[in-house]
Order: structure tokens, then sequence, then C-alpha cells
């Protein structure tokens, strides 16, 4: 099978340095993501295409479809049927065959282009093609300026193409081909939909977390983050930089008045977030920031902590509304993980400042001791994203099934759109499907008596959660992981 990527619009009004880079861009990224799938998926291209060829017999084209979908950069895939030219007679039935039923009902126009001398025209060949179609099929007719289904076929000397299924693609800019950013995430609905769009704007991303609400909150941050990047980012490496910021919240509340408390912890975010992209070489952070959503992001107060840093501060959601947010939040895949995520409340004022004044804030945030943020940054812990799960511990080590009892319930903790895609079925063993983010909710209602095994593709998640959940005493919990 060969497909037919065409990159977003904007790509191609480029000046020709700036297409021809871009488009580089694009191939690498793709390159890169099919090799982990088969070694042998060739990527080329031109300066408006990228040709991808998929081995046959491997079963790997809905596969690579799936992952080319997530790809920034990419407006449309096109699947691409290739073929001997024998005669125009056996085009017009590989095109029955591919689009009898698809027109049935509808308007259609057959369009050719050709390469070569093959002793016919272009119009020629529409026309067999054309008619055998009416006949095979019952479209509603021929409309050859705003058809319904397009039946597209390029001859190519001895041999030729018939355009199939048309998906379409993130849009976009090829990750990489712009700078490269910081962006502040909570793993609530705004950041994370933020650090998404400017992903898919090409913007490379490190990740950073200001951690204020302990291990827990920042487990679940981990997870939305690796998340992210294994969906719309795998390309590129990125961190992700875990800031532990307790202590300058302690400071903000013992010398800050409590009006400013929130202006004040953002600006020291920025402060430290500017520090970290410059070591980085990050030019710009990204926020959730949306216009008067809390009191902290009212116009005056943004501006107020913009002034903390000299980066550039991006805000791809300032002007959505919240339900805007939890709708992109739910097509991406992170609403679950945002809606479980806790949510530290620790320096909300009863009476905040909405619009807070320079000058005084600047007074306030003068009786800090600024070497509490330093130690805060000099204490920050970097991960490379593809090691997070890796890397986050679990307190006691869990037992490993490769066969459970009958008696065993399964517990699949992968995201739901993971299991969609692959379910997993057992023979004699119930399988409950009950995502990792929502473990701690659902395992206390669960039967005690019973024996659980986590299950995940990797292994990595149903190890970590079985750790925490035998750390909190639950004695039945045990991960299944199955003999390869």
């Amino acid at each position: 099978m060969k497909l037919l990527i065409r990159p977003a619009p904007e790509v191609a009004i480029k000046s020709k340095p700036v297409r021809r880079q871009q488009m580089r861009h694009l191939r690498q990224n793709v390159r890169k993501i099919l090799a982990r799938l088969d070694a042998d998926i060739r990527v080329e291209g031109s300066w408006d295409r990228v040709d991808v060829e998929v081995p046959e017999g491997r079963g790997l084209s809905g596969v690579v479809i799936n992952e080319l979908l997530r790809v920034p950069g990419i407006s449309t895939i096109q699947e691409i049927g290739v073929f001997p030219f024998v005669s125009m007679n056996d085009v017009a039935d590989r095109a029955v065959a591919a689009f009898a039923e698809r027109i049935r009902g509808k308007t259609f126009a057959v369009r050719v282009r050709r390469h070569g001398d093959q002793g016919f025209r272009s119009i020629d060949l529409e026309r067999e093609v054309g008619a055998a179609l009416m006949q095979a099929s019952s479209p509603a007719g021929v409309n050859l300026k705003s058809p319904q289904v397009e039946v597209r076929i390029e001859v190519n000397d001895d041999s030729y193409h018939i355009a199939h299924r048309k998906h379409r693609g993130l849009g976009g800019y090829p990750l990489g081909s712009v700078e490269t950013v910081m962006t502040l995430v909570s793993g609530g609905y705004d950041s994370s939909v933020a650090a998404y769009l400017m992903m898919r704007r090409g913007l490379r991303s490190h990740f950073l977390f200001f951690n204020l609400g302990g291990t827990a909150h920042e487990v679940g941050v981990r997870q939305v983050v690796h998340y992210i990047w294994e969906r719309y980012g795998s390309s590129h490496g990125a961190k992700f930089i875990s800031v532990p910021f307790d202590g300058v919240v302690s400071e903000i509340m013992r010398t800050v008045s409590h009006r400013h408390w929130g202006v004040v912890l953002k600006r020291q975010m920025l402060k430290a977030a500017s520090a970290i992209a410059q070591q980085n070489n990050a030019i710009g952070l990204v926020t959730g920031d949306a216009v008067a959503q809390v009191s902290s992001q009212t116009l005056t107060n943004l501006n107020v902590v913009d002034r903390a840093s000299d980066e550039v501060v991006l805000r791809p959601l300032v002007s959505m509304d919240k339900e805007s947010i939890i709708r992109i939040a739910r097509e991406i895949g992170t609403e679950p993980y945002a809606r479980t995520m806790p949510e530290y409340c620790g320096v909300i004022s009863q009476k905040p400042a909405t619009r807070a004044r320079l000058h005084r804030v600047e007074e306030d945030e003068a009786q800090m001791d600024a070497e509490v943020l330093q130690q805060a940054i000099d204490r920050r812990e970097d991960t490379p994203v593809p090691k997070l799960l890796e890397t986050t511990t679990t307190p006691e080590d869990v037992e490993l099934v490769h066969t459970p009892e009958v008696d065993d319930i399964i517990i699949d903790v992968r995201h739901p759109a993971e299991g969609e895609q692959s379910p997993l079925r057992m023979t004699n063993n119930r399988v409950m499907q009950i995502p990792f983010y929502e473990l701690n909710q659902h395992i206390g209602t669960l039967p005690a008596e019973k024996q659980y095994l986590l299950y995940c593709d990797r292994g990595t998640m149903s190890r970590m959660h079985a750790g925490h959940l035998k750390a909190e005493g639950h004695t039945n919990i045990k991960v299944y992981a199955p003999a390869s």
C-alpha cells in the first residue's frame, strides 16, 4: 500500500527555503515514527508531498494511518492503490471495484493525470472509467464542477494508481520546524490543551511542573505529559522538569499581602521558568491562561504577571471558554486525566486583587527571601519524557503473574482509547476496565476477598499502580504479565 501525504496549506505558501525546511522536518518526523513500526516502511517525498510505501501482507495499514493522523503538519493522508498498466479496460475494472459502492446515489467525476506517452488522452480514460462506473453502480450522475465523489487516477508510464480513502490529518506545522518553548503544566484541562496546540503548531516543547501538591499530583502530571508526548510529539525528545515549589508558597504566604498571593505565585513561576528556559534553549513560555477565567487572569493581572519575565509568554487558550477547552481535551484524550487531577488551593485568597498594581506587587515581592526561589530552581529534577513512567518508582515490589487462576479478576488499567484499539480477551477470567486514573476511586468498592491483577500493554503502568495500592494496604493486588 502507498500513502500520499499532503502538508498543511500554510506550508505551500511559504518561501522556497522555508518550505523546503518544513517538508524536510515532516519527512524526518514521519520516518522516525514509522520506523518503530517496521524498518521496511519507505518514506520519500518532494516539495509538496510525502510518499509512504507500506509493505504488503504485514497488517500495518491501519496502524500506520493511525500514527500519521497524530503527526503535526499533515493536512491529508490519501490511500493509493498502485497497479501495472495493462489497458484502459483494466483501469476501469479497478475503479469500479474501488468506487462502485461509494458513488451510489451521489454525483461523481473522474479526474485523470498522465505522465508519459500511453497512446491515449486523459479525457479518453476519464470517459472509459466514467461509463464503467455509470453501468456498474447507480450514481446520481456526473458533475464535473462540484462532485460529491472524485475518482482520481494517475498514469505514470507503465503503471497507474487509484486514489482511495482520504483521511484528514492534524494540520499545523511539522514538529521542530518552529522554535522550542517551555510549557508550564499542571495536569488539568487548560495546560494539557495548551501543550497540544503548541505542538500542533510545530513548536517543540519541554514540560515544566511546579510541584505544590505532593507526590500524588506529580504522578498524575507525569502520566498526562507522557501521554501527550507519546501521541503527538514522539518524533522529538523532550524533558519533564519538576520544581519543588512548596517553599516558595510558604514564603509568599508569610510575607506577601493575601490579596496578591495568586499574582505573586504566577510571577514567581514565570521567573523560575524564564531561568530554566534559558538553560534549555527555549525562547518562549506557554501557559494555559484564559482571559477572566480566574482572578489572576484579568488583563490587568496578566500584564503584571508578564513583567516578571523577559521571555515571550504564549497563551493559546486566551480567548477560549471552558466548554471549548474541555471539548478539545476530550478529542485529544486528556480529559480523563484532567477530570481526576488533584487541585492545589493553598494560595487562593478570599478577596484577591483583580486589578493589581505593578509597583505594589513588586513591593510585596521585595519582602520575600530571593534565595528561596533560587533554591527551588536548583533542586529541580529533569527527566527525559520517554522515561517518565520508567523512572516513577513504586513503594514496594509487586508480584508478576504469568498465568492467572480462574477466580482472579483482571483489571485493564489502560486508557480507554488503547483498550478499544486492542481489547484484552481472556478465556476464563473476568476482565474489568478501570483506567489507571480512576483506580484509587474504585479499588475500595471492590470485594476484598478477590485477587486483582492489573494489566497494561507494557507492564509499566500496571506495576507502578500496583505498587502504590500495595503500599496503601491493598494486599490482594498483583500484576498480570502474560508470557511473551
